[in-house]
């Protein structure tokens, strides 16, 4: 446990050696498992450190529903290094993930030597968004605390975000893990990490200072303009499109993936 003993990370973390750490960070309804398929090829170059994030996987929070949000996190994570006497690593988010380890790379600028962001976003830029974006996260949150949790993930994925993952012959395999997370548990994840719910970190890409790679999939349009107008605002950042892949390129694309990563971090 760190911070207090409010948080238990389950995380799991491969031969620490003189490789470089990356830090892995999953999406929402995602686990540590998620990069079980990667980890191999990934392990060749870097000593690999993967968390259940609060709400998702065996990860337990001892606390309020504050200490889901993005801000308590990010605290908890930089504990959760201090306590692996991980003073600097690489730091990889996907989606959700990426959003926080955008915060996390804005805030504690000195722990990260490079971060690369999957599918992910600054968050939204205005009030008004926002409030719209947590009035529609409390609708999918009351789904998840109060009808069947199998019916919240077909629904989920019907989006048309998800079409070529939902095509790929690695779904089943992403659905079953999905369904051993806990709804109540992920209710409160979407609640306060949602990006409804999350500080606008658009004002902040201008100084933002740490070489950034950002992923997208092929076939992904709408994150493929988010991630362009980021990198026009952030001279550090560099905009990468992974062929064959929308939204979940780390499972529909994963050697792709993985190169990316690696020439990323030869650079």
């Amino acid at each position: 446990m760190v911070d207090g003993k409010i948080y238990q990370f389950n995380y799991f973390l491969t031969e620490k050696n003189k490789k470089q750490i990356i830090l892995l960070l999953h999406g929402f309804m995602g686990s540590s498992d998620d990069f079980i398929e990667v980890i191999p090829q990934l392990s060749k170059k870097f000593c690999c450190l993967t968390v259940d994030l609060p709400g998702h996987g065996k990860t337990r929070v001892f606390g309020s529903e504050e200490y889901y949000n993005m801000p308590n996190t990010a605290i908890a994570l930089i504990g959760l290094l201090d306590d692996l006497k991980i003073e600097k690593c690489y730091l990889f988010g996907y989606s959700m993930g990426g959003r926080l380890a955008l915060y996390l790379a804005i805030n504690f600028p000195t722990r990260f030597e490079k971060i690369i962001l999957e599918s992910a976003s600054a968050g939204l830029k205005s009030k008004v968004e926002r409030s719209l974006r947590y009035e529609s996260d409390l609708k999918l949150v009351d789904k998840l605390e109060n009808s069947n949790y199998e019916e919240f993930l077909s629904n989920w994925y019907s989006q048309a975000l998800f079409k070529s993952l939902k095509e790929h012959n690695n779904f089943d395999k992403v659905r079953k893990r999905r369904l051993e997370n806990n709804p109540l548990e992920l209710a409160k994840s979407l609640r306060n990490l949602g990006i409804g719910n999350q500080p606008s970190l658009w004002g902040k890409l201008l100084n933002h200072q740490i070489p950034t790679l950002l992923m997208v999939g092929e076939y992904d349009h709408k994150f493929q303009a988010i991630n362009t107008e980021m990198a026009e605002l952030c001279q550090v950042a560099k905009v990468k499109i992974i062929p064959e892949s929308g939204h979940n390129i780390h499972w529909e694309n994963p050697r792709e993936w993985v190169e990316s990563i690696i020439n990323f971090w030869k650079k």
